[in-house]
């Protein structure tokens, strides 16, 4: 019997699959088709009300993400202006603006100052600053809380599927090592999938350490 590979059909909004083009055409990073789809099931399984992300570009997958989970609210963080301006002005034209908040800056320095809980993490920011993420990233995820790394295979130059540039030695290094890390970490549960340009999904359980009086 022969099977065939269908190919990804992402279930989302028509206007949201235009802009995306439009998007990858103007050379601004979105994540591809299969990690999409993969994102937007995941969100389906875990429910989340309070999503983070790092990395809004012009705010598209936030978007998906927010009609994916319609009684969500999402904290996003974006470095370029530009991109964060045309984010909110989707954010309004779609109509999720009151769902979301917005932060203009290094995500390392934001997420330092902030403080409450999250149920949900995309992380999708500048790929070399992840492991240093992570500290406030746990800090801020309640237990239970799913965190979804995407591009963590670098077009397969983190598994050595391909041969690393000269140049990109310093950032398949730091994946590699947010890689070990998130996988050596007894509070994450963490698999590295072969989805898109590599998606590690980890699921934060905290540690409870028993006292003495508990024993």
């Amino acid at each position: 019997m022969e099977y065939t590979v269908s190919l990804v059909k992402l279930h989302i909004d028509e206007r949201i699959s235009a802009l995306r083009t439009d998007a990858l055409e103007r050379g601004i990073p979105v994540a591809d088709d299969e990690t999409l789809q993969f994102l937007l099931l995941t969100l389906q399984l875990a429910k989340p009300t309070r999503i983070l992300e790092i990395g809004t570009a012009v705010g598209l997958s936030s978007i998906a993400m927010l009609q994916a989970c319609p009684t969500a609210k999402l904290t996003t963080i974006e470095l370029e202006e530009e991109r964060f301006m045309e984010a909110k002005n989707r954010f309004a034209e779609f109509g999720v603006i009151d769902r979301v908040t917005s932060y203009l800056g290094d995500a390392g320095e934001i997420l330092s100052m902030m403080d409450g809980t999250f149920d949900f993490v995309f992380l999708d920011g500048p790929k070399a600053q992840y492991e240093k993420y992570l500290f406030d990233l746990k800090r801020l995820m309640c237990d239970g809380a799913v965190l979804f790394a995407d591009d963590v295979l670098l077009y397969g130059w983190v598994s050595g599927e391909e041969p690393t540039p000269q140049k990109r030695h310093s950032i398949v290094d730091k994946i590699r090592s947010y890689l070990q890390t998130v996988t050596n970490d007894p509070e994450l549960l963490t698999s590295v999938l072969n989805v898109g340009d590599g998606v590690a999904l980890s699921v934060y359980k905290k540690t409870h350490k028993q006292t003495e009086n508990e024993r």
